[in-house]
């Protein structure tokens, strides 16, 4: 029974445990970062065109501080707009790229809400305010278990990864985790096709010769 490690923070690793198990694979919880809220305040929306997401993390915490509502929603994937109740623009591809070609070409107001460190690319193209709602933190197991197949479902997560030195091939959770493997110095055997539980199955499966 092939081994799987799911890398994901601590409380957002449970569905996707059970889908690998239900494919029968040995999955295993070992979490490379942490997420820390920052701040308490209140975020308030009423003055925005438009609010831009690129996480799931981003969403439910916005969700926890939000006065008022955006007019619009731009969501990166559609666990991100699911995660906030709803978005009215999708990425695809679900990388900042993919959602910037989707906004309209002049937005108005625009509130950029994410993490401490996000890629600048969306703020600076759409001259938007910009809110930090958490940071992720690096963590380092006391031993790393034996394996053959390792998740990574962040651009954090790869890059603690990376700082292991470990050569299980690993599987990433779409273009931008990908990106940041492959400068990490990680080889990535198998992308996501969707930013979601069932993308990552998926990948495991390709990654392991099982689908």
């Amino acid at each position: 029974m092939p081994r799987v490690v799911v890398t994901r923070p601590a409380g957002r690793e449970g569905e996707l445990l059970e889908a690998l198990r239900s494919e029968g694979y040995d999955a295993i919880h070992v979490p490379l970062v942490a997420i820390e809220p920052v701040g308490d305040a209140p975020v308030d929306l009423g003055d925005y065109d438009w609010l831009v997401l690129t996480s799931v993390t981003g969403a439910r915490e916005l969700r926890r501080r939000m006065r008022g509502v955006p007019r619009h929603v731009a969501a990166i994937g559609p666990a991100t707009a699911s995660a906030f109740g709803g978005a009215d623009v999708v990425a695809s591809p679900s990388t900042q790229e993919g959602l910037l070609a989707a906004m309209p070409s002049a937005p108005g107001r625009v509130l950029f809400a994410g993490a401490e460190g996000a890629r600048r690319l969306l703020p600076e193209a759409l001259d938007a305010d910009v809110v930090v709602l958490y940071r992720t933190v690096p963590l380092a197991p006391p031993a790393w278990p034996p394996c053959d197949l390792v998740i990574l479902a962040s651009g954090s997560a790869a890059r603690s990864y990376a700082a292991l030195r470990q050569a299980t091939p690993t599987v990433s959770i779409g273009p931008e985790t990908t990106r940041v493997a492959g400068e990490a110095g990680l080889a990535i055997v198998a992308e996501a096709t969707t930013p979601d539980v069932a993308g990552l199955v998926e990948a495991a499966r390709r990654a392991l010769g099982t689908s």
